[in-house]
């Protein structure tokens, strides 16, 4: 991924924070003529040094299908982003785009063991599920068996991560501070989530 060295992030436990808050990933592979992708929910484990990326889709997707242990995948997961006006500034420039993307690289592997699976799909549904009634383990199981039928899960192995967290670190202090002001103004999410990031990376008195 091109990033500057003054957008470069290579804070590990800022990296692994910024990915497990946004689990809707795009992952990409090569099928051998093109790159292809698929959007999917993921669930990142630590493993002592180890980072491992657990997903599933249906096995109408033809991805999973191309996955080869020797072939990395990649994994991008995009945080929040929103445009930065040049009039934001006590001089004249350029408008930019503030954003925060993470693309993590790995090799995959089909989970296959069923219990393994299993466990893998109760931990989204408990993680995502407000209804505290709603387990995998009090669903008829013969719905869940035939259910899991229909899917392949997978594990990526992360063997590296590039990731740029690109919040106006060019500006001064007195800019940096006008470009969240203006940025709170606004009532979008993104916007908001943008300042607060600023904020976490600068804190100004």
């Amino acid at each position: 991924m091109y990033s500057p060295k003054l957008y470069r992030e290579e804070d590990r436990r800022k990296i692994l924070e910024f990915i497990c808050q946004n689990e809707f990933a795009t992952l990409v592979l090569f099928d051998g003529e093109k790159p292809v992708a698929s959007h999917l929910l993921v669930e990142v484990v630590e493993d002592g040094e180890r980072v491992n990326i657990y997903s599933h889709m249906s096995r109408a997707n033809p991805l999973w299908k191309l996955f080869e242990s020797d072939r990395e995948v990649l994994v991008i997961f995009q945080g929040a982003h929103t445009y930065i006006s040049a009039t934001w500034y006590d001089h004249v420039n350029v408008p930019t785009w503030n954003y925060i993307s993470v693309h993590a690289y790995g090799r995959p592997s089909l989970v296959t063991d069923h219990d393994e699976m299993y466990a893998l799909l109760s931990r989204l549904v408990e993680r995502h599920e407000a209804d505290h009634t709603y387990r995998m383990e009090t669903l008829p199981q013969d719905f869940v068996e035939k259910e899991m039928k229909g899917i392949a899960a997978f594990k990526i192995e992360v063997t590296r991560m590039e990731a740029a967290f690109k919040l106006s670190q060019n500006r001064n202090d007195t800019d940096y501070q006008n470009i969240i002001i203006e940025l709170e103004k606004r009532a979008d999410e993104l916007s908001t989530q943008v300042a607060q990031a600023m904020r976490k990376n600068r804190p100004l008195s």
